[in-house]
Order: C-alpha cells, then structure tokens, then sequence
C-alpha cells in the first residue's frame, strides 16, 4: 500500500478507549472472527445470528474460534436473533454477503437512526451508494475493507486460515475523522492491524481488482490458485482481469495506479496453492453467489465507460445460470 495515503493511527494507551458497544451483523466467517477477537479484548460485542448457528453457539455458550496453529476457544459473543439487542451499538460492522445486503437494510437503518456508525466488511464496490439507496443514512457509513480467511465451518465454528487479519477504513470523500482513528483503535485493541486511509475510495478498488479477477478465473477454472498459476496461459488470464478492473476504475474517476496491477499479481504468486476464492466455495455449494457483486459490476461499468471487459463478461455468461 502507498505510505503516504494509508497510515496506521496512532497507538493510544488502552485506558484512552473505553468499552466499545459493537454489533456484529452477518455471524459467518470474517464477522464471526471478529466478534471473537472483540469480545476477548473487553468490547461489548452483539452478534446477530439465527438458525442452526445461533442453536449451537447457545448450547456450546458462545463462538467456537479456530486460529492457525490449532488454538481453540469458546468465547461469549452475545449472540442473539432480536435485532433489537443491538440498538445503542456504538459500530456496526456488516459481514454479510452481498447478496443479504437488501435482507439486513432495515436493521442498519434503525441502528443508523439511533447513532450508529456503519462499518461494511463487504467484497464489491460502491456498497456505500446501495445502502444509502435502501434507506440507511450515508452521514453515517464509513468505508472499510479486510484482508483475512476465516469460514464459518461448523454451526457454531468459525476459523481463520490466514495468518493475517488486517482491516482498513476511511471517510468517503473526507480526510481522516476521529470516528475512524476510534474504530481502528477498537480493532488493534483486539490484535488486528488496523489502519485508517484518506483515500478509501482507491483501497476499496485495490482490493476489488484482487477479489474479483481472482473469483472470476478460479470460478471459471473450477480449480484452486495453484492449479489456476500451472495451467497455460491461467496467470495471463489473471491478470488481463486485474487490467480490466483498473481500467474501468480509472475510467470511472477512482485515482488507481498503474502499479496496482503488478502489486495484485504478486500478490496472487504468494498465495497458497490450496486458497480458494469464496465465489469458488459458493459455486461448489449450489448456492447463491456474490458473481454480480464481483464481475456484474466490472461487466456493467465497463459498458458503462466504453471499457471492454472480456474475462469478466465470460465469468457473467459461464457462472449466472448456475
């Protein structure tokens, strides 16, 4: 990342945060994980759950966290199905897929109404501009991004798979605020890397030329990363995605470098071989998948911009129907 755009905030001493009130609104994988994370660092946590995942975290007494290396912990995430629990959430971080957007809106305009700061942790772009379309208060969303594997892989289980976990939000179209540096406070308080950007906008489509172009060869492929880097041509179609995704965000006004497109690529080398995309797990389930979210989008601006977008139009046409 650029030094002089993103910067992590300034440590404080733990005395300086208090408690934190945070509700947690998608229970799976990255939203299960930090819930974990904090409420084990002393933050008031809420976690909105319902189904045979909420069942089991009520019999076992909390969250099962996997961590790599083999820990394992029970821990209490406030877990319930009544949305209301969650009124007076200082931050609210949105962990669902893109698809549940729409199914969770009116709970994030009630929350925002009572002064709630909306965090979404969402793969895609422009996900301020369809909240706010669905009644939720822009004043009160923030951007933010992450970068950690976790899943939840069991009712009641969620594990992380990466060595990471980093988080990163921002403004729209401002300079850093002090709701920001409080909401990565809250997060380093809990062990995650967290920084703040001025320019969230640009980190938010850095990390969508990655999640995209690396869902849509791999979705198309059927096949993990290191098949998809061993196959012919496989890394050249990698990274004609990435290009296609910097142009339509440069033609769309975002300020990407250029150099975005070998930072993602390097980025793709070092990944593990077994890693797979979680547009990939959804298409091996049956299930709905974030393809419109991902490729949709390229595939709608580049008409949009005059852009020609051929790997992502192909990943639309081939993955759709299923």
């Amino acid at each position: 990342m650029d030094a002089s755009r993103v910067a992590a905030a300034p440590a404080a001493p733990a005395a300086l945060h208090p408690r934190t009130r945070v509700a947690i609104v998608g229970a799976g994988g990255v939203g299960g994980y930090f819930a974990g994370a904090l409420a084990v660092a002393g933050h008031h946590v809420q976690v909105l759950a319902r189904g045979p995942h909420l069942a089991a975290m009520r019999v076992s007494g909390g969250l099962q966290i996997a961590e790599p290396g083999g820990e394992r912990r029970v821990i209490d995430v406030g877990a319930t199905d009544d949305a209301a629990a969650l009124t007076g959430a200082d931050i609210v971080v949105v962990a669902v897929k893109s698809y549940s957007v729409a199914e969770v809106a009116p709970v994030l305009r009630t929350l925002a109404e009572h002064g709630s700061v909306v965090v979404p942790l969402l793969n895609g772009v422009g996900i301020d501009e369809r909240l706010a379309a669905l009644g939720v208060n822009r004043a009160a969303i923030v951007g933010g991004l992450t970068y950690i594997s976790a899943a939840r892989t069991a009712p009641g289980v969620v594990e992380r798979f990466s060595t990471f976990k980093r988080i990163t939000v921002g403004e729209f179209g401002a300079a850093v605020s002090p709701r920001v540096e409080h909401i990565a406070a809250t997060f380093r308080d809990a062990g995650v890397e967290a920084t703040v950007t001025d320019a969230i906008d640009v980190e938010l489509w850095r990390k969508f030329a990655f999640i995209a172009s690396l869902a849509a060869v791999c979705s198309l492929a059927r096949r993990p990363v290191g098949a998809v880097r061993a196959a012919p041509l496989g890394r050249v179609v990698v990274e004609r995605a990435v290009r296609e995704v910097v142009a339509v965000g440069q033609a769309s006004g975002v300020a990407l470098a250029d150099t975005v497109v070998a930072d993602t690529m390097r980025t793709f080398d070092a990944l593990s071989p077994d890693a797979k995309p979680s547009l990939l797990l959804d298409v091996e389930r049956g299930g709905p998948t974030e393809l419109d979210a991902l490729s949709g989008t390229v595939a709608r601006l580049g008409r949009t911009f005059g852009v020609d977008t051929p790997v992502h139009d192909t990943a639309v046409a081939a993955l759709s129907g299923l």
